[in-house]
């Protein structure tokens, strides 16, 4: 009875013999179903990344045998959905563990490259008039620009005379902060903040806020929660609505803001590596920062490809620290006047 190639080649590739492997994997002889389920990316998407990458990927090298560049991606690729380098995945391309290693920080370091070309606010006016509309749709909140807020990705301690990375919660972390779209596109990722830093002392020294406040943007704002200082660009809730207007604006602007919540869970479910079910990224900051960022380029390119069905919750250890804080008042007196404007002319 004829077996099927395509069986063949998966047990070659799931239980092959090292390095001769290499030589027969080749993308066209399995499924999509079988790189879904090993790689979590479909046929085209990975030959997008080829294509993409491979310039990159196929830099010089004295090693006899240098791994192309669709071996790197796909063990790239296994390693950012899983968050594992059991020899399973290695054998599943017929690479040792220290190969997939450095394949991982080749394809990081190649999509960090990358990161100003998939992750950036839009700039024509038609492109930020659809934004405010897209946002504007979910509930009725205008001028939105994108929503903005922070997620801590586990980290190993960097050493042990370092404080600086341990949160609340006595974990290290890297404090990510992040800015979406009303699908869930990323506009903006700096997320090599340590963990200890507060949400409100992130966005005061990120580059997003010097960004903001420099081009003096009077289009539209961000929002956040109250976790921030109320600024002209970056819209928060009201500590204690007391009006119906207040109560709607509130409404609106937690149905809107929703939205990084979302983009956080679908991030950490397609990238299993950053949900902390693995154990934590056993990296540097600086290392496990680029990882974060790699993963946030793919998130933004599967979407331009389709892939974006919103995930269920991940169920990794690592969860965002509660921030226990305070109302975040501002003495900025033009935001303060810019909120009530809003407030009288739109829900009222």
């Amino acid at each position: 009875m004829a077996v099927p190639i395509a069986v063949l080649d998966c047990d070659l590739l799931l239980y092959g013999r090292g390095h001769r492997t290499l030589d027969r994997f080749k993308l066209e002889d399995v499924t999509d179903e079988y790189l879904v389920s090993t790689y979590g990316f479909p046929r085209q998407f990975i030959y997008y990344l080829v294509d993409l990458l491979g310039a990159s990927l196929s830099r010089p090298t004295q090693r006899s045998r240098a791994i192309s560049p669709e071996t790197q991606i796909l063990a790239a690729l296994g390693f950012y959905t899983s968050g594992s380098f059991q020899t399973r995945m290695g054998d599943a391309i017929g690479i040792s563990q220290a190969s997939m290693s450095r394949c991982v920080a080749n394809v990081t370091e190649a999509l960090v490259e990358r990161a100003s070309q998939f992750i950036h606010f839009p700039e024509d006016e038609a492109t930020v008039q659809s934004l405010k509309d897209d946002f504007y749709g979910l509930a009725g909140m205008p001028g939105v620009l994108g929503v903005v807020d922070c997620t801590h990705v586990a980290i190993k301690a960097p050493n042990a005379e370092d404080l600086s990375y341990v949160n609340r919660k006595g974990l290290h972390s890297l404090n990510c902060l992040m800015v979406c779209d009303a699908r869930g596109v990323l506009l903006s990722a700096e997320t090599h903040w340590p963990g200890s830093l507060p949400d409100c002392t992130v966005l005061q020294q990120a580059a997003l806020t010097s960004q903001f406040e420099t081009e003096l943007r009077k289009d539209g704002w961000l929002l956040g929660d109250s976790s921030f200082f109320l600024r002209t660009w970056l819209m928060t809730p009201l500590h204690i609505p007391e009006t119906p207007a207040e109560y709607r604006y509130n409404m609106a602007h937690s149905a809107t803001h929703n939205v990084i919540e979302r983009t956080f869970r679908t991030i950490r479910s397609r990238f299993r590596c950053l949900d902390g079910s693995k154990g934590t990224l056993q990296y540097s900051p600086e290392k496990s920062s680029h990882i974060i960022l790699a993963c946030c380029v793919l998130h933004n390119i599967s979407l331009e490809h389709g892939l974006d069905v919103w995930s269920s919750p991940a169920t990794g250890h690592m969860e965002q620290p509660e921030e226990e804080y305070e109302q975040m008042e501002s003495v900025d007196s033009e935001a303060c006047r810019i909120r009530q404007e809003l407030l009288l002319t739109h829900f009222s």
